[in-house]
């Protein structure tokens, strides 16, 4: 019993609110001669503060216009804010501004859709050593990656060197299939210099001085076996297939419309998305040598705190992740 009437208390509270919430609206709309989205347009600076108040705007509207024009393609963009315009009765002559900063915003609001679904389209296409597309691609990134050793075969254990587990990497693409590989020869090729920097600082030997404590816990011969024993690094394919999922899955949660709607003045692309790939690869290499793991069976926890870590970042309404490196001079910035 006491949990119905809490339940009927919260469904009373949600209409009472969504009713004030629209009442109130009416009356500033009185007030003020402006509808919502005029409001936001004026009051708002380009950026994600705008766009996500706009998307957030649209999508609670009881009208069926405003809730599709989310959905819209990007070619019926332009009709859609004509139809807008004159469902809110608005003179584009008197207000020209407006048509345009609305334009800005569905274009982002619809390319964030739409580069889920490509990038979810490549994340589902399985990796197939039969297609010469994708073995071109594979064979690309050890000659981004190691320029001055051949591959002596495309069954090998070389390809152990730059972080695949096996002699055949197709094998470790099966989480993310061939976004992976994207992602990768993306890195390999755009910002040549930090990729093979941060391949060669993961097979470094880690050297870890003796303390008193350690000794405490185990015989100095044994730490002696152990200190080289750990690197300072990981497996770097395997990390990047990994940073890949982490990429994706901020994708997809929405936590990049942030960054996206603050760098891409019209709609973000898969470059954008490969882009944030790489500052995502700069920055867990750069957080796990501060972490500074005992081993590579840290990996999880270190991950998992520089995930909130990025979370908490993007949270920031005015937040863009544009790094200095080479992948992302072509990055625009409201």
């Amino acid at each position: 019993m006491k949990h119905f009437l809490r339940m009927l208390v919260q469904v009373c509270l949600y209409f009472y609110c969504k009713c004030l919430w629209r009442s109130l609206k009416f009356v500033v709309r009185k007030l003020t001669g402006r509808c919502e989205l005029q409001r936001i347009c004026y009051s708002t600076k380009p950026g994600a503060g705008r766009t996500m108040k706009i998307e957030t705007s649209l999508r609670s509207s009881k009208n069926k216009l405003l809730q599709s024009s989310l959905s819209v393609h990007p070619d019926a963009i332009e009709k859609t804010i004509d139809a807008i315009m004159d469902l809110k009765k608005i003179n584009p002559d008197v207000n020209p501004q407006l048509s345009i900063s609305l334009q800005a915003c569905l274009l982002q609001i619809v390319g964030y859709r739409n580069l889920i679904a490509e990038v979810e389209k490549l994340r589902r296409e399985p990796y197939d050593s039969e297609d010469p597309r994708h073995e071109e691609m594979l064979l690309k990134l050890w000659k981004c990656l190691k320029p001055d050793s051949p591959l002596e075969a495309r069954i090998s254990k070389q390809w152990c060197e730059i972080g695949f587990q096996g002699d055949d990497p197709k094998t470790d693409f099966r989480g993310m299939g061939l976004l992976g590989l994207y992602n990768l020869l993306y890195f390999a090729e755009h910002d040549a210099a930090a990729a093979q920097q941060i391949l060669s600082d993961s097979l470094q030997p880690k050297y870890r001085e003796v303390t008193k404590e350690d000794l405490s816990k185990c015989s100095k011969a044994e730490w002696e076996k152990k200190k080289f024993d750990k690197a300072i690094g990981y497996s770097f394919a395997i990390v990047g297939i990994n940073i890949t999922d982490l990429a994706y899955n901020l994708l997809v949660s929405g936590a990049l419309k942030t960054h996206f709607y603050n760098i891409a003045p019209e709609a973000p692309t898969l470059t954008h998305f490969q882009q944030t790939f790489c500052y995502l690869m700069h920055e867990f290499h750069k957080f796990w040598i501060d972490e500074d793991p005992l081993d590579i069976m840290e990996f999880n926890r270190v991950r998992e705190k520089f995930h909130k870590r990025t979370l908490k970042q993007l949270q920031n309404p005015d937040m863009a992740l544009c790094p200095h490196f080479a992948a992302s001079e072509s990055l625009i910035n409201l």
